[in-house]
């Protein structure tokens, strides 16, 4: 009987757990303490917000010297989707008052982690990121998903041609909307249009190697966002 209780107990914790975090789908939780604690930008401060998902989190870990930069906020959250982001941008972005938004969205969504998307859908989304920072006086750099043949969870969507449509469309949105548009894809592909084999170490994330080739051409386009 007291083991029969005691599953009952886990089982209904593990429930609990889920549906908290269901009722938090864009992970609102994650960065709500540390927002907090951040104080408000000095005048000359020239913070920079980088918005993503599983790419923008890992860095801060794969790279940590790059974000030692305290003016570098990494708001990264693994797995996420761009309506996911879109539903935290106030609060993980713009209520931090940087200068410039990093944004880097849209790999997951393609893959499928929230549901089926249309690579209209996703973009929109990112538009709408780019368009509520300008909004705010938030300069903005929009990043182009990076090259995937495949992903490793969910194999078989043929990934490369969407991500290409979609950079498309982000790199043309950014060109004709007052944003700059940051090109990691060409930098970072394969002749199968995946990620080359020395940038990545499952095809879709970064290895350090993969962060030392963006942070060369982050730091680019945030200092061109920086001058305008």
């Amino acid at each position: 009987m007291k083991i029969l209780k005691y599953v009952l107990f886990c089982f209904g914790l593990a429930l609990g757990i889920n549906n908290a975090q269901a009722q938090d789908w864009p992970n609102l939780s994650k960065y709500s303490k540390e927002n907090a604690d951040l104080a408000m930008p000095s005048a000359d401060e020239d913070r920079v917000v980088f918005m993503g998902n599983s790419i923008t989190e890992g860095w801060k870990s794969k790279r940590p010297k790059y974000f030692s930069n305290v003016n570098y906020i990494n708001r990264g959250i693994s797995g996420q989707t761009t309506p996911q982001m879109l539903v935290r941008f106030r609060a993980d972005v713009v209520n931090l008052k940087p200068k410039v938004v990093v944004i880097l969205a849209g790999t997951n969504d393609i893959a499928g982690n929230t549901g089926k998307s249309t690579i209209e859908m996703i973009a929109n989304n990112i538009k709408s990121m780019a368009e509520i920072a300008q909004a705010n006086g938030i300069k903005v750099v929009i990043c182009s998903v990076h090259p995937v043949f495949d992903y490793p969870w969910k194999k078989g969507l043929n990934p490369a041609e969407k991500i290409v449509a979609l950079n498309t469309i982000l790199k043309t949105y950014a060109l004709n909307n007052g944003a700059i548009y940051l090109n990691y894809f060409s930098a970072m592909v394969n002749a199968e249009k995946g990620l080359k084999k020395e940038l990545t170490y499952d095809g879709v994330h970064p290895n350090e190697a993969g962060y030392a080739v963006m942070e060369t051409l982050a730091e680019k386009a945030i200092a061109t966002a920086l001058s305008e």
